[in-house]
C-alpha cells in the first residue's frame, strides 16, 4: 500500500514538474531587454511598454531604459550605449540582450552593432520607425521646453544628431555602407504608411529586415500602439 501511494506521489511530481519546468526554462532564457528613446525623449518615453512588458511576465530585472543627451551625436550615443549594454549584461549574468529602439534611437544602436561589437551581445535588434535611410522633414522639431509640458519649435539642423539624420549624410552612408543587417542578430523592422517625420516612410525598412508594415500610425505612437507592442514581444520571445 506505501509502495502505491509513495509511486503515485512521484508520478504526480514527475507530471508537475514537466508543466512548470518549461516555462521556468523559458523564462530562464529569456534575454533581457535594452530600449533606446528617440529624439527630443527620454527613458520615459517606454513607460506604456513597460507595464505591458510586466503585465506579460517580465520582471523588472529584465527591463532596461535610459536616457541620453539627444543633441550629440549618434556615434557618441552608440558608445553610452555598448557601456549600458555592459552594465545590463554584468548585472544579469546574461550573454546577450535584445535591443528595441524608436525613431532616432535606431541610429545609435545600428552604429553599435556595426561598429562597437555589438553583434557579440545582441540577439534580437527590432527598428520602430527607425530613420534608417534618412528623412527629408528633419528641419523643425517641437521640444518640450519646461515642466509644464509646453512645447516650442527647434530648428534642429543645429543639433550634430539631427543633422546625421539627412538623406545622404555622411553618418547615414557609413552606416548603410555593405551589409545592413550584419551578424548573427536577428533584426525586425516596423513602419507605418502615413508617418510625417519618417518621409518617404519606408526610409524606416532595412535590407535582411523582418520588414513589417503595421499601417498607418503616427510616428510619435509607434512605440506606445497596442498592436505595435505584440509584434515586438513575439518577435523577441
Amino acid at each position: 500500500m506505501r509502495r502505491s501511494i509513495r509511486t503515485a506521489v512521484v508520478a504526480a511530481l514527475v507530471v508537475t514538474a514537466s508543466l512548470v519546468a518549461p516555462s521556468s526554462v523559458a523564462a530562464a532564457a529569456r534575454n533581457p531587454v535594452v530600449f533606446v528613446h528617440g529624439m527630443t525623449t527620454d527613458a520615459s518615453d517606454w513607460n506604456t511598454w513597460i507595464d505591458r512588458f510586466r503585465a506579460d511576465g517580465y520582471q523588472s530585472s529584465e527591463l532596461y531604459t535610459w536616457s541620453y543627451d539627444w543633441k550629440q551625436s549618434n556615434a557618441t550615443t552608440a558608445a553610452q550605449l555598448q557601456t549600458k549594454v555592459q552594465e545590463v549584461l554584468a548585472a544579469t549574468g546574461a550573454a546577450k540582450v535584445d535591443i528595441v529602439a524608436h525613431s532616432m534611437g535606431v541610429l545609435s544602436s545600428r552604429w553599435y552593432l556595426k561598429n562597437m561589437g555589438g553583434t557579440e551581445t545582441v540577439d534580437d535588434f527590432v527598428s520602430i520607425a527607425g530613420v534608417n535611410h534618412g528623412t527629408n522633414v528633419a528641419v523643425f522639431l517641437p521640444v518640450v521646453t519646461g515642466g509644464n509640458g509646453t512645447e516650442a519649435s527647434v530648428f534642429c539642423p543645429v543639433y550634430k544628431s539631427c543633422r546625421e539624420m539627412f538623406w545622404g549624410s555622411s553618418f547615414l552612408r557609413s552606416l548603410n555602407s555593405g551589409d545592413e543587417t550584419p551578424g548573427s542578430v536577428r533584426y525586425a523592422a516596423l513602419w507605418s504608411t502615413c508617418d510625417a517625420v519618417i518621409d518617404p516612410d519606408i526610409s524606416a525598412k532595412l535590407d535582411g529586415a523582418a520588414n513589417m508594415s503595421v499601417g498607418c500610425v503616427a510616428h510619435t505612437e509607434m512605440n506606445e500602439d497596442a498592436s505595435n507592442y505584440t509584434k515586438v514581444r513575439d518577435f523577441i520571445a
